[in-house]
């Protein structure tokens, strides 16, 4: 952590999962400053009041507003890229919210760390940007592009910037566990939407470790994906009930706009330049430009030989195996101890 002594670390959406995170990580390091800036007062009223740090500083602000990244950019030496619009439902039905937040609202905070001095910017994006289908996954996509634009204009110019990729991040605000969890602990079904649909396993650790090799080895332009295994909804759904000893019904409720039968982390066109990092894949900046002549000409004849990495081809895990890693989850190992706690007592 050498390298955050006595600097400032903006993460914009900071007052989502992945910020608080962040936070847990880094506050008892000699960081100077850590800014949370969002939009949402009351998450950031509800941060203020569980930390009480002084090297914490809220901002209300939203990417959208060019000024407010302006305002909140000013003295700031490195950045986590956070905010989006990240429901798949959500994104389906207003896509142009997610242009405007995923899009143009990180070409407001690009542009305002060029103009600000910022050393390094890593982007968060998602495995739904790969082969994307839904608007969220497009405007993703498009995000991811944006980055890679200006990191080619900026040439060897700072910032460096750089971007993650990760699948499914464990119990995240939004996500299916708690949704499930709170089935369980209500008798109610829990409701899967195809059980055979397969999606990359992470914790919140995983996601912050993966930035942070991001920003510790990145050079304009690259592209960082984890490797990670993967289970079917229905492993998950059996896990969970045997975690929690419940006999919920199971109930098949069909896919939800937008969703894939499994996620695609690396594409076949990037895995073919991917370079193995052993627990991490750096995708480097594709450096063509617009003489497009020579590439139509030559071609790459290797590229049918390669395939992508998705989440129906990583390591699959069991049910046993996934009630471990779930137990790696504060949430899950609390409810867990408190139910073995109480059966003991009977």
């Amino acid at each position: 952590m050498s390298q955050f002594t006595n600097k400032i670390l903006l993460i914009t959406g900071g007052t989502g999962s992945f910020g608080n995170a962040v936070l847990k990580r880094f506050l008892d390091t000699d960081i100077k400053e850590i800014r949370i800036f969002s939009r949402d007062e009351k998450k950031q009223d509800d941060m203020r009041h569980q930390y009480q740090n002084p090297k914490i500083k809220f901002y209300i602000g939203d990417v959208r507003d060019k000024r407010s990244v302006d305002d909140v950019m000013i003295g700031v030496d490195y950045i986590f890229h956070a905010a989006a619009l990240k429901q798949v439902p959500s994104c389906e039905f207003f896509p142009i919210q997610a242009v405007r937040t995923n899009i143009m609202g990180t070409q407001n905070v690009l542009d305002s760390a060029a103009e600000h001095g910022v050393k390094r910017v890593v982007v968060l994006s998602t495995d739904k940007a790969a082969y994307p289908i839904n608007a969220m996954g497009m405007s993703k996509a498009l995000m991811e592009k944006t980055a890679v634009a200006k990191a080619r204009a900026l040439g060897d110019k700072e910032p460096v910037i750089c971007c993650t990729r990760y699948g499914n991040v464990m119990a995240s605000r939004g996500s299916v566990i708690p949704l499930w969890i709170d089935q369980i602990k209500n008798g109610k079904p829990i409701t899967i939407t195809d059980p055979n649909m397969t999606r990359f396993m992470m914790t919140l650790d995983d996601a912050v470790d993966l930035v942070l090799y991001a920003f510790e080895h990145g050079v304009n332009g690259d592209l960082f994906v984890q490797k990670a295994p993967a289970a079917t909804l229905m492993v998950l759904a059996k896990a969970l009930k045997e975690l929690y000893r419940a006999d919920n019904e199971i109930k098949i409720i069909g896919t939800r706009h937008g969703e894939k039968l499994y996620e695609t982390l690396v594409t076949r066109e990037e895995m073919f330049r991917a370079q193995d990092k052993g627990n991490y894949y750096r995708i480097p900046i594709d450096d063509r430009d617009l003489n497009y002549d020579k590439y139509f000409v030559e071609g790459m004849e290797d590229m049918t030989k390669v395939e992508e990495y998705h989440s129906h081809n990583t390591h699959r895990l069991d049910v046993e195996e996934m009630k471990q890693l779930l137990l790696k989850l504060p949430e899950v190992k609390s409810d867990i101890e408190a139910l073995e706690q109480q059966i003991h007592s009977l």
